[in-house]
């Protein structure tokens, strides 16, 4: 039975590494996208808005580390205190990124948020006290992590031309977006994983989904780092 729990685990990670390595350099903003940040000239409040919903609703760098903070959170209280520390940090870096044009490599910004999802796994693991004989507020690693995070958004938006005509308002609502579409995957994410734990085996299984977080988390850390030499 162990033997087949091992086979199981190692063809999770196969499976999640051949997904993940495909996506980790195509998260950004793309496409139609793109081109239409490049393009507006004024205020574009429900675009804006849109945008920013599906950024983070497809930011799986972002969602695998919320998926790691709400993991172990039993209550809703719990959950809505840390996502919101996570909001106000990435909403601070966001819109003062953009705002003052403070640029950020996003190789560098990406990996660090691969990095995260490391740390938020280790903690969740209980390691991090036995790896750096420290145990940090985790409130305070969330805001922080948040920060940074924001940071990885407020970089790819500087990519693009942006009009100052109206930016401040776009800007905002493009934050307004990214709270509302993480409202919708975390609601998504605290239901199956509350379904899960209603198991028996969720627990007996919670060390190989937050290995996996580890792993994924390596993966972009050392994809971005990849791509930053290569650039530069």
């Amino acid at each position: 039975m162990i033997r087949n729990y091992n086979k199981s685990v190692f063809y999770l990670f196969c499976c999640v590494f051949f997904i993940f390595y495909e996506f980790s350099f195509a998260h950004g903003v793309t496409g139609k996208d793109a081109n239409f940040l490049q393009q507006v000239n004024d205020q574009a409040i429900s675009i804006f808005v849109y945008l920013g919903a599906k950024h983070m609703v497809t930011g799986y760098d972002h969602l695998l580390y919320l998926c790691g903070v709400i993991f172990f959170l039993n209550r809703l209280k719990d959950v809505a205190i840390f996502v919101s520390l996570f909001a106000v940090g990435h909403s601070i870096t966001l819109l003062w990124g953009v705002l003052t044009q403070t640029y950020v490599n996003p190789y560098i910004i990406d990996s660090i948020i691969g990095l995260s999802i490391v740390y938020k796994a280790l903690e969740n693991l209980g390691e991090l006290k036995r790896l750096f004989l420290y145990q940090p507020n985790p409130k305070i690693a969330v805001f922080c992590f948040g920060l940074i995070h924001g940071l990885g958004l407020a970089s790819k938006l500087q990519d693009f031309l942006i009009s100052e005509n109206g930016l401040v308002i776009n800007i905002i609502s493009f934050n307004i977006g990214v709270e509302i579409g993480q409202i919708i995957a975390l609601v998504l994410a605290l239901f199956i994983i509350d379904l899960w734990r209603k198991h028996s085996d969720f627990y007996q299984h919670a060390k190989s989904f937050n290995l996996v977080l580890i792993f994924l988390g390596f993966i972009l850390t050392l994809n971005q780092l990849g791509a930053f030499f290569l650039v530069t």
